[in-house]
């Protein structure tokens, strides 16, 4: 099965102490166990290494330990969908003409990407945005 992984289900599984560690993680296991076929938009993965750098974590998590957990743990076991400049046309005309603002464009990228990838299952732990904006998919759009 094809799975969209939301930048929300891969902070949580590499943060031991995030309260959807456990449930990610073992999403995580099956994709690098290559039961999964995994995708992440290429802004899915800067989104990453921004949360994981900006987060109020104790310890905190400097730069280069968050491009180890990306190169590590991501780049490797999953397929990265960059989205043309077309696609952010859209997107982007989409959101003015639906009237989304702030956040939601980026929740929205992470849609289009799953969607040019034809992905079987979408995880979010933002299942609120998701279905907001692609109530269509609420069949696929899921928490891990």
């Amino acid at each position: 099965m094809k799975v969209y992984c939301d930048t929300s289900v891969l902070v949580a599984a590499s943060i031991s102490a995030h309260p959807h560690h456990p449930q990610s993680l073992e999403l995580l296991k099956k994709v690098r166990a290559g039961k999964l076929e995994a995708v992440i938009s290429a802004h899915g993965t800067a989104e990453f290494y921004a949360v994981l750098t900006r987060a109020p974590l104790s310890p905190i998590i400097y730069p280069s330990e968050a491009w180890r957990l990306l190169a590590q743990n991501i780049l490797p076991y999953f397929h990265i969908i960059a989205l043309t400049a077309a696609d952010y046309s859209s997107v982007l005309r989409q959101a003015a003409e639906k009237g989304w603002t702030g956040g939601l464009i980026y929740d929205a990228l992470h849609l289009a990407a799953a969607n040019s990838s034809r992905c079987q299952r979408i995880y979010t732990f933002n299942l609120r945005h998701f279905l907001q904006l692609a109530p269509n998919l609420q069949n696929i759009i899921c928490s891990p």
